[in-house]
């Protein structure tokens, strides 16, 4: 599972050679709202050089000093400043605040379509002929035409899944480009790839990108970008799998026929190899975002998670509110810092929140111990173990006795060649990656290993083509394999190769790593919103970067796998897309609404989704439920909402000082009043009433619908009125009251899950409820 980490330029070591006696400067965000239409490029650069000018001993250091000024949509720059200086540009007329981006943020497919019934005559697994999942394609026309942009690691032009044959000519409105750079030129560009920008001066101002671990373009060498890109909008491949012949099949992106636009904002960690993971900085992605509304995207797919920062200080927040305003359907990832409480990243109610869940399918390569014992293991290794015993060992037990490091981790440089040479090696997760304990096994010598879960990981089980034979199995299972060589005289095991199963059952559960609530932001909005298809995620690839992204694995792949919330969230961006193409006058929040209203709590089997640990999930692991194509583009109603809606919700939070247009009232609604498809209500004291507002967008108008609570939280107990809407027309609006009460003694902080849904005997409209008490 990998996540990019953001940055938002903290205490940065300055390479400008004027500054490079300043220590106490670094890069401020000066956010004046946005622009009113009526200048032009060059005036919007020159009003924002005059700001700088004031501050600044002369007009070179005020020239030298700026990294971007926002010219599209956004109005504002970032600038290489004093903290003095800061302050007083802050106090300037038109400058609505100023901010150093100082806050870390992390980056955090053939199988899972057609596990979500999308794909062409499939449906719950099985050839059905014309499937819902098939109708919502045609009707969508795979997405023909809308263009999503995706903020990533770049992404590699040639693979397959980016062709544009059959593709007409690219949309009139789309204002982007094909930015030329290292390897990458307008020729790279096609009618599916309609653009590719790249974003480094925000990175640069920590030092300057070393060219042999990246391309300086549009280009990806990491694999991250073109893997997200191919799962939201890839083409349809045929015969591709992963090494080894894994998970062989059909590829293809979830809208096949958008449009896509590659926006690279993550480069290599300054003073690492490639392998260490991206950082992607917030002036940076502040700029994209705003090319990206300029250029005319109408989705944006962001895999890239953050912290728990104010709206103040949060660059996507901000740069997505834009979006927002403009319809931009927006989707984040939810962070992979799971099962960890109040870990979820962008929890601004204008994005969708994605979380990760499992798809159908395993890799099963069964564990068999000398005692007789079997244990279920999976694999994507395609290098494979004689068909014998070897001996077995602990990596606590074979470590180095000069090294210091976790028993049992096997961290690079950890194991000792005499004692590790020739055997099977269990080791266990918890600090370093996964694929360089595999490294680390092969360097000491071993035949093979076996990588168990961390505690926290449960059952989840997260595979690699890893650089020797390997298997990997859950935490209890690992325990059970330790516990055995500790207690046999001469421990031995047989690692059986992995094969693609389908159809594996109950699916999907819960990733263990996927960030939960609750929201620790915005209490009274629950995130994530939506979960989709995160662990095991086969999908394009960089053919720069080996599958373990280690510089001493040599091997080059089309298609690998992946695992993280950042491969669900472009599984959402597909979605998205497609229910745009079917209906291009909605708003974003009706988009997300349908997204959200539509989902489902019930596994493969009807049971209630599960965690990786075997407990029942809620709202604070997958939000609304896992989604549901099919059902996505019709609704029936759907819970709509204004940029103004957005402001009030901020007036509610302190956060009033966004749009210099609007002024926060005296008294602005809570924020469990926006018009949200879920609800929210943090430490409650007695009793609430909230209001909603849903809108009629299913079949010729005219229906009825009734209120059923499907679920009542534990110690509370809420109503609903009026228990029956009636809708003349599609367009028709009608409000209704949720009255939440607590009916008993309750923990103080811990919440509570219940659920309500409306009904028209067609349509199902349904939402969670999360209440905690004060008292």
């Amino acid at each position: 599972m990998k996540m990019m980490k953001f940055y938002l330029l903290s205490s940065l070591l300055l390479v400008f050679p004027l500054l490079a006696l300043c220590d106490d400067r670094q890069v401020y965000i000066v956010y004046m709202g946005e622009h009113s239409g009526d200048k032009t490029h060059q005036e919007i650069e020159d009003n924002h050089h005059s700001y700088l000018v004031s501050v600044k001993s002369s007009e070179e250091e005020a020239r030298s000093s700026i990294v971007y000024s926002y010219k599209n949509s956004i109005n504002g720059f970032a600038a290489l400043l004093t903290a003095d200086e800061a302050a007083i540009l802050s106090q300037r007329n038109g400058v609505l605040r100023t901010f150093p981006s100082h806050n870390k943020y992390s980056l955090d497919t053939t199988g899972s379509w057609k596990f979500l019934g999308l794909e062409e005559g499939i449906g719950n697994g099985r050839k059905v002929g014309k499937s819902r999942g098939s109708e919502i394609l045609h009707k969508a026309k795979y997405g023909k035409d809308v263009i999503v942009g995706l903020l990533d690691s770049g992404i590699w032009p040639e693979s397959q899944s980016f062709h544009d044959q059959g593709l007409g000519p690219v949309p009139e409105r789309w204002k982007g480009i094909c930015e030329e750079g290292d390897s990458f030129d307008s020729s790279h560009c096609n009618n599916k790839l309609i653009g590719g920008r790249f974003y480094v001066k925000g990175y640069e101002t920590d030092g300057a990108l070393n060219r042999s671990n990246d391309y300086r373009s549009p280009r990806d060498k990491d694999g991250h970008g073109t893997h997200t890109s191919s799962t939201a909008g890839g083409r349809s491949v045929h015969n591709v799998g992963a090494l080894g012949g894994f998970a062989h099949g059909s590829a293809s992106g979830g809208a096949p026929l958008v449009r896509l636009a590659m926006y690279k904002v993550c480069w290599p960690v300054h003073g690492v190899t490639l392998q260490d993971g991206d950082t992607c900085y917030g002036a940076d992605m502040l700029a994209a975002i705003d090319d990206a509304i300029g250029d005319g995207v109408d989705v944006i797919s962001m895999s890239i998670g953050g912290g728990d920062v104010p709206f103040s200080q949060d660059v996507v927040a901000i740069a997505t509110l834009h979006a927002t305003k403009r319809n931009i359907v927006v989707a984040c990832s939810a962070g992979n810092d799971g099962p960890t409480p109040s870990t979820v990243a962008n929890t601004s109610p204008w994005i969708l929140t994605v979380g990760a869940s499992s798809t159908n399918r395993d890799a099963p390569a069964p564990v068999e111990l000398g005692n007789n014992m079997k244990i279920k293991g999976e694999s994507i290794t395609p290098s494979k173990l004689k068909n014998h015993f070897y001996p077995l060992v602990y990596g606590g037990d074979v470590a180095s006795p000069h090294v210091n490091s976790t028993p049992g981790q096997c961290l690079p440089g950890s194991l000792s060649l005499e004692k590790t040479k020739d055997k099977v090696v269990l080791c266990f997760r918890g600090e370093g990656t996964r694929v360089k304990k595999g490294a680390e096994v092969k360097r000491a010598g071993g035949a093979g290993m076996i990588l168990a879960n961390a505690a926290t990981s449960g059952s989840e089980i997260i595979v690699d083509a890893h650089v020797l034979p390997a298997t990997a199995v859950s935490n209890d299972d690992g325990t059970m394999i330790l516990n055995y060589i500790q207690s046999a005289k001469n421990p031995t095991v047989k690692l059986s190769p992995g094969k693609t199963v389908f159809d594996d059952k109950p699916a999907p559960y819960m990733a263990g790593f996927s960030s939960t609530g609750p929201n620790p932001v915005y209490p009274n909005i629950i995130k994530p919103d939506i979960t989709a298809p995160g662990i095991n995620i086969l999908a394009a690839w960089s053919r720069a970067s080996s599958p373990t992204g280690l510089d001493a694995d040599k091997r080059r792949v089309k298609y690998s796998f992946e695992s993280g919330t950042s491969m669900s969230c472009p599984h959402i961006a597909g979605i998205v897309a497609l229910v745009k193409a079917i209906h291009p006058t909605w708003t974003s929040a009706a988009i997300r609404s349908a997204i959200m209203t539509t989902a489902t709590t019930k596994n493969s089997i009807g049971k209630l989704i599960l965690t990786a640990s075997g407990k029942e999930a809620n709202p604070f692991n997958y939000g609304a439920g896992h989604v549901r194509p099919s059902k996505a583009y019709d609704p029936g109603l759907v819970y709509d909402a204004t940029y103004t809606d957005y402001l009030l919700q901020l007036c509610d939070n302190g956060d009033g000082q966004v749009d210099p247009n609007f002024k926060c009232p005296e008294i602005p609604p809570t924020t469990s009043d926006l018009n949200y498809p879920s609800l929210s209500i943090s430490n409650l004291n007695g009793s609430v009433t909230v209001k909603r507002t849903v809108t009629n967008v299913g079949g010729n108008g005219k229906a009825v619908y009734f209120a059923n609570i499907d679920q009542q939280p534990e110690g509370f107990i809420f109503e609903i009125h009026p228990k029956i809407l009636r809708f003349s027309h599609v367009g028709d609006k009608k409000r209704f009251m949720v009255t939440v009460k607590k009916e008993r003694k309750t923990t103080a902080g811990e919440y509570s899950f219940g659920w309500y849904s409306w009904t028209d005997g067609i349509h199902v409209v349904r939402s969670p409820i999360a209440v905690s008490s004060s008292v």
